[in-house]
């Protein structure tokens, strides 16, 4: 699942941080229904399992 900086996040865990070539950059934390951050750039996604 992808999610941009500014959504949602539908459940609980950690997502990773993703750039545009598809290489995990960081972590971060995030719980159900709380708005994922902003990342260092705009290209970048967040992704979770």
């Amino acid at each position: 699942m992808r999610l941009n900086p500014g959504d949602t996040a539908p459940k609980t865990g950690s997502y990773k941080v993703v750039d545009q070539y598809g290489s995990v950059l960081n972590t971060v934390n995030v719980a159900k229904g709380d708005t994922m951050p902003p990342t260092q750039s705009a290209q970048y996604h967040y992704e979770i399992d």
